[in-house]
């Protein structure tokens, strides 16, 4: 177990002391760079059963991004990615996690090589966008290019970034609505108010079984304050063509997901959030439903108002295939340092049943991670 610990440890502390070879800043009025730049050590204890070995594996993903701004209204936008390690995300049997959902669901060194089978390397996002102001209150951006449907759609304020929030993938995006990313598309931001609507629409060069298909998704949002503090509100459609296998295998079905997140600020030192997801089964899916919730506390209760610990706990009840369904617990704190750097201890719970009985998992992962942003 002492080796385990060092292991998670030793890691993202590396990773810390790169932090310095990264620079970024505005460069102009007009043109600004940025970076993020992470490292995790994760290690697994598992239940005799789980078909896998206890391990300790970590990860480094660099992020950068550039942006141009000729007016007020146009931004050329440039997101690259590198990584080095997969992390408990390998795909050699011997290292990896065996649970079906990504411990850390940053995009690692498998995710930023030939994505989404076009061959291309690294290349995240490149897109243009234009910003219509039609009053004082109401907005709308169309983009093009390169796009992320998750900078989009579903958005949460407590669960929804992999490098500052929770690391397990069931509480980064609803994985009941398949959000691509990284590929060839447009989208629409339109505000006014309280209110908020986003559309995407992607051609996505290969899903799981090889196939090209098109996306389309959009989300309606309401935000406001209240008694408490803020609130979000949002529901979010997403769908596909018909280009993903069913169950038996012997043709091609569409997805269809429906998906509502919600995060509410509770006072000064408390927000909660929940999310709800459900996926029609008419193509093969390893989940139909997602039900996850959670707390975030802020540090200004022990005077460290930039620290933050997250608490949540998700539910996935098995699709058509072998999963029959999933838990996943996840608490971690959060401690910043100065204006650029944060480490972050995190513990999951996880549990994998499924209908065969047989290849059922459950364990515990303990993660370090390290984040540097500029």
């Amino acid at each position: 177990m002492k080796q385990m610990i060092r292991a998670c440890v030793a890691l993202p502390l590396a990773a810390l002391g790169m932090s310095p070879l990264v620079r970024a800043y505005d460069v102009t009025d007009r043109f600004s760079v940025g970076a993020v730049l992470a490292g995790s050590g994760q290690c697994q204890g598992l239940s005799d059963d789980a078909g896998a070995n206890d391990e300790c594996k970590g990860a480094i993903p660099l992020q950068m991004e550039l942006s141009l701004r000729p007016t007020e209204n146009d931004e050329f936008f440039t997101k690259f990615g590198f990584a080095t390690g997969n992390g408990l995300n390998s795909s050699d049997d011997r290292f990896r996690s065996p649970f079906v959902l990504a411990t850390w669901a940053a995009d690692l060194e498998d995710d930023v090589e030939d994505i989404n089978g076009r061959s291309r390397d690294y290349l995240l996002t490149g897109w243009y966008k234009h910003n219509f102001r039609m009053n004082d209150e109401s907005s709308l951006g169309l983009s093009f290019g390169i796009i992320d449907s998750t900078d989009y759609l579903g958005e949460n304020a407590y669960a929804n970034d992999e490098f500052t929030q929770f690391m397990n993938e069931a509480f980064v995006n609803n994985t009941q609505s398949f959000l691509p990313s990284y590929d060839a598309g447009g989208a629409v931001a339109w505000d006014s108010g309280n209110w908020s609507l986003r559309g995407v629409v992607m051609n996505v060069g290969e899903n799981d079984n090889g196939n090209e298909y098109n996306f389309l998704g959009a989300t309606v949002g309401y935000g406001a304050e209240n008694s408490q503090g803020e609130g979000n509100y949002r529901l979010t459609v997403t769908t596909t063509n018909d280009k993903f296998t069913n169950e038996s295998g012997t043709g091609d079905e569409s997805l269809l997901g429906v998906g509502l997140s919600f995060d509410q600020q509770l006072g000064d030192h408390l927000g909660a959030f929940t999310r709800i997801g459900w996926q029609d089964d008419d193509a093969a899916v390893t989940y139909e439903t997602l039900v996850s919730g959670g707390l975030d506390i802020n540090g200004g209760l022990w005077s460290r108002s930039d620290d933050n610990i997250g608490v949540g706990l998700a539910w996935l009840d098995g699709g058509n295939l072998d999963v029959d369904e999933t838990y996943v617990f996840e608490t971690y704190y959060r401690a910043v340092f100065g204006d650029h750097i944060a480490v972050t201890a995190d513990v999951q719970w996880m549990s994998d049943k499924y209908n065969s009985g047989g290849d059922d998992a459950e364990g515990w992962i303990f993660g370090l991670r390290a984040t540097s942003e500029f």
